[in-house]
């Protein structure tokens, strides 16, 4: 499949590991038709959609073959039954932890008059947390690699609450993480490690995928 590796495919669902710069569903506008899911359903008709990655984001994907494995995986990620890893490389040097995970727990919303955008708000926004870990930090470009895990699944989430304790995602033009003498940089944002129960057997599926950066 077109730039799309599939990690695992069985008669229920779909792996795959998506690229960086192609959209998950198609977008508005003609030129926003080529996405994940229409290069899938070209090879796999009855794929569906369960969940998204920004379009920015690469990484380990997953879609279902019938509305019966939708519904399961479904609920699945709604029931936070689902262990999401990602890396990143952000600005700065986030501090270390001892090996401890620290923790990101800051309300979302959507700042309307900036869609896509979404910011952080005390008083009106949805409960959302994010667990990271520094894994190394380069004191010379000053940026962090952070492994992150979301317990709660906000669109943009990992990307407003580096952005909010002052460390944007490098590449991120949305979220103040771009270097102005690389402005082709690429969102450094990848979803490295899915944990779940398979829909149809319940067995407990492992699949990784390393990022390129």
């Amino acid at each position: 499949m077109r730039d799309c590796p599939v990690l695992y495919a069985d008669e229920a669902m779909l792996v795959l590991d998506k690229p960086a710069g192609l959209l998950s569903v198609p977008g508005r506008g003609d030129d926003k038709q080529d996405c994940l899911s229409a290069r899938v359903q070209a090879v796999y008709p009855r794929a569906l959609i369960v969940h998204r990655l920004d379009m920015a984001t690469s990484g380990v994907i997953v879609m279902a073959l019938s509305p019966e494995a939708q519904r399961t995986l479904n609920d699945a990620f709604a029931q936070r039954r689902v262990d999401k890893r990602y890396v990143a490389v952000v600005q700065g040097c986030m501090p270390e932890q001892a090996g401890a995970w620290g923790e990101i727990n800051l309300p979302i919303v959507v700042d309307w008059p900036n869609r896509p955008r979404r910011r952080v708000d005390h008083a009106t926004g949805k409960p959302s947390l994010t667990r990271w870990r520094r894994v190394s930090c380069d004191v010379d470009c000053q940026t962090t690699r952070v492994a992150l895990a979301p317990v709660t699944g906000r669109s943009h989430q990992l990307r407003v609450h580096l952005m909010a304790v002052g460390h944007p995602i490098v590449g991120d033009a949305l979220y103040g993480g771009t270097d102005p003498t690389q402005p082709d940089q690429r969102l450094l944002l990848h979803a490295s490690e899915l944990t779940l129960a398979h829909p149809t057997s319940g067995a407990l599926l492992h699949f990784t995928s390393p990022p390129a950066f």
